[in-house]
């Protein structure tokens, strides 16, 4: 890899390898590190873990941006170097070691990690490790597929490791680096549309801090993307057909932004753009942008997207390397509390549509425990964008496991985003807009529109028997609020034998 990636001459000293750079990482430092699903280091994880599969015995505590996939969460968690992980993560191997309690996790909402670690709430910013594509002349970063928490990580880093990769050099002006004012002092971020760039173009960095430099040639796991099925469709049909309907009446506006998580039901509604003429001009305000925002600017409905991250697919890398001064004028990725600051989202009216795990029959969401105990992964962003948006979907299968679990259940067990930060809740089989209706309006709407078939009838009756014994402005049966849980865990199905 050339030299000429660090245009900065002083910092050419600095350039070493994995094993010696690694070695300020040491038995309870505190490691930040870049990455957002994408734009995370490769080396110093790699040699964190093949020092303790060689017998070291040591514990750092690890905060990233969002997660990083399995070659950072995944070989860490794996070597057992992990003592503490925030604020996200994906990972099957550090999921199972959560659960366990082998490794301290703390969920927190995106938006605000960055804030708090230049407030010291965290502790010292020992190590920063961070993935740049270059080095500008005045010694400031490039960063590559994603900005997340890094420009915080840089700034209070006490020591930086840098990973210089090899991707295209052309990604330089692709970013959009601003970090707001800490209260009490903070001025209102002026973002007034998505393609709007207020900060700088590089991440400012105090090349005395640098402790190394490394070239890398690794490569972030490219995710699969699958076509949309049935189920993602339904969702999403029904969503553009709500929305359209809205701006027919005059209550939403044609041109706000829209924001939409990461999976099969957020593709299935960018893909459902496409072939809409209804809408031709979108803008995206969103924190992970994927194949389907390439698709859409190809076609001329793009005005801007704007996300912490570019997460896209083998095939859809190279269409975007091959063509990026055509990208680049269409896409701004940003630091994840300015994605994700609950101040831009509200003021620019976004649509917000995210994922949960169950949907209890008031409108209560859990989007990160299973049974109410296990953690899946976290709340990711979620709720920044629930909590301020315009309209506030939450969508989800009606069933899961093959129909023996219902994803509207009495009562959620775990809550993550109350009725007050949901307005439409929808699942393949029907969609009921909440912002008019009195919870007991709103149980019977979700048990007849979302609710699966199968399971309509015990949710009904249940429901109807909460009215009768217990009544209140939202009833239940405590003793009961689990049943469907409890049956599931006793015979592997919700349903009755």
């Amino acid at each position: 890899m050339p030299i000429e990636r660090i245009r900065y001459l002083p910092l050419r000293g600095k350039i070493t390898d994995a094993v010696s750079a690694a070695q300020c990482i040491q038995d309870g430092t505190n490691l930040f590190i870049s990455g957002f699903t994408a734009g995370y280091p490769k080396l110093i994880p790699q040699e964190l873990a093949r020092r303790a599969r060689a017998g070291e015995r040591f514990k750092i505590n690890l905060f990233a941006g969002a997660s990083t996939e399995d070659t950072v969460d995944g070989i860490l968690a794996e070597a057992g170097v992990l003592a503490w992980r925030r604020p996200y993560m994906s990972d099957r191997i550090m999921r199972e070691k959560i659960n366990r309690g082998d490794i301290y996790f703390k969920d927190d909402h995106l938006s605000s990690l960055s804030e708090q670690v230049r407030a010291g709430n965290l502790g010292t910013a020992d190590v920063a490790v961070v993935e740049a594509v270059c080095i500008t002349e005045k010694g400031h970063l490039i960063p590559t597929m994603s900005v997340g928490n890094t420009p915080t990580y840089v700034r209070e880093g006490r020591r930086i490791i840098i990973e210089i990769s090899d991707l295209p050099i052309e990604l330089q002006g692709l970013h959009d680096i601003f970090i707001p004012e800490d209260p009490p002092y903070r001025m209102p971020i002026p973002i007034y549309r998505a393609a709007d760039r207020i900060g700088k173009p590089f991440i400012e960095l105090d090349p005395n801090r640098v402790e190394a430099i490394l070239f890398s040639r690794e490569q972030d796991r490219y995710p699969i993307f699958h076509e949309p099925d049935e189920v993602s469709r339904r969702i999403a049909e029904q969503i553009l057909d709500f929305v359209r309907h809205e701006i027919r009446k005059d209550r939403l506006s044609p041109t706000l932004p829209w924001q939409s998580g990461v999976g099969d039901v957020a593709n299935a509604v960018l893909a459902g753009f496409l072939e809409d003429d209804f809408f031709q001009e979108i803008e995206i305000y969103s924190e992970v942008l994927q194949d389907s925002v390439l698709d859409l600017i190809d076609i001329g409905k793009v005005r801007a997207a704007s996300g912490s991250s570019l997460t896209l697919s083998d095939k859809a890398r190279r269409r975007f390397f091959n063509e990026i001064y055509r990208y680049r004028e269409k896409i701004v990725l940003r630091p994840v509390e300015i994605s994700n600051s609950p101040e831009v989202i509200r003021r620019l009216g976004v649509l917000a549509i995210n994922t949960a795990i169950e949907v209890d029959i008031y409108g209560q969401v859990n989007s990160t425990h299973v049974m109410g105990t296990h953690l899946m992964n976290g709340i990711g962003g979620s709720g920044d964008f629930l909590r301020n948006g315009a309209v506030s979907f939450i969508v989800t299968p009606s069933t899961a496991k093959e129909g023996r679990i219902s994803a509207i259940v009495p009562m959620v067990t775990h809550v993550d985003h109350s009725e007050h930060s949901v307005d439409v809740v929808v699942t393949e089989n029907g969609l009921v807009d909440t912002r008019s209706l009195t919870p007991r309006q709103t149980a019977e709407q979700i048990i007849r529109r979302c609710a699966h078939p199968d399971y309509r009838d015990m949710l009904w009756d249940y429901f109807q028997r909460a009215l009768k014994e217990r009544g209140g402005h939202e009833p239940h049966v405590l003793e009961d609020a689990f049943f469907m849980h409890r049956r599931f865990m006793e015979t592997g199905d919700m349903r009755p034998r």
